[in-house]
């Protein structure tokens, strides 16, 4: 038996996995799970970020963060930025977490255009009900150098049949991220240049902060943001020479500084307020507060 990276052929992705010698699927799969075991064990921060995500939500048990340490140290996979996780067209048929890095949901249309409909930070879960579709309506790429585990559906469908907490704790992840889509329409639709960084920004720090990713409160923050002018305009639906000036403006006005690659907000009730952001839509009420008829042990 031997535990090596693997890398992906075509690509500069690669995984860790476990092989071993022997030719019987059923010895192998054991030792992929054993393995497993090891790796979430080994690296316990590895789901650290999924854990502070649906604690938001509901308290989970020691039990229930140990399956999902195991679940995020299965397969690890990792990109370099710009390579595709999945492109629209593929069959879907596992789902992506994110362990390190961001990535971004996009569509092109025929001519190149391209528009990014969501950025996914670690602690997100892609593609949690896509399995059931024939194909992928979207693709998803990494922004940053990405480390990513691909959980197979029925692990997911076995794991959210063993525990309550966490099946309803992805139930929230998919409504807060239809909400988060619901907000990104009005974004488009309705809010201007200004408006729309100032809303995207706000809404970062709220879910880096989640996952312990951002430092501040309302008076001051910062976080980083590693994505590009050219990137924020196809998330925002404006020019990149648009998206300059509204940063040039956003800097003169005191609402942001932008050094390198670190977003600082000095008052974020003030960029707020700017944006119009109404953080309802993210449902960070909860605080990790048990449901009706949980038992924690």
């Amino acid at each position: 038996m031997r535990i090596l990276v693997q890398p992906l052929p075509g690509s500069g992705s690669s995984y860790v996995s476990l092989c071993c010698w022997q030719n019987n699927i059923g010895e192998r799969l054991a030792f992929q799970m054993l393995y497993a075991r090891f790796q979430a064990a080994a690296e316990p921060s590895m789901a650290t970020h999924l854990i502070r995500k649906l604690e938001q939500f509901t308290t989970l048990s020691s039990t229930d963060k140990e399956a999902l340490a195991r679940l995020a140290a299965l397969r690890v996979r990792r990109l370099d930025p710009r390579e595709d996780i999945t492109r629209e067209g593929d069959r879907p048929g596992q789902v992506y977490l994110i362990l390190e890095g961001w990535t971004c949901r996009y569509k092109v249309l025929e001519d190149g255009r391209r528009q990014i409909t969501a950025f996914l930070v670690p602690g997100d879960i892609c593609g949690l009900h896509m399995f059931i579709l024939k194909q992928m309506d979207h693709s998803m790429g990494a922004v940053t150098p990405l480390t990513i585990a691909e959980i197979p559906s029925d692990t997911v469908l076995e794991l959210t049949d063993a525990s309550p907490h966490i099946s309803r704790a992805l139930w929230w992840t998919s409504l807060v991220e239809e909400a988060t889509a619901r907000e990104w329409i009005t974004n488009l639709g309705q809010r201007e240049a200004l408006e729309r960084l100032a809303h995207l920004f706000c809404e970062l720090f709220l879910r880096l902060r989640v996952v312990g990713l951002a430092n501040g409160e309302a008076g001051g923050a910062s976080f980083e943001l590693p994505v590009t002018q050219e990137q924020l305009a196809e998330a925002t639906g404006v020019s990149t020479v648009h998206v300059n000036r509204t940063l040039q403006q956003m800097r003169e006005q005191g609402l942001i500084v932008w050094k390198g690659k670190t977003l600082i907000i000095p008052d974020v009730e003030v960029l707020q307020e700017v944006a119009l952001f109404n953080p309802n839509y993210l449902h960070l009420n909860h605080s990790g507060e048990s449901l009706p008829g949980d038992e924690i042990p």
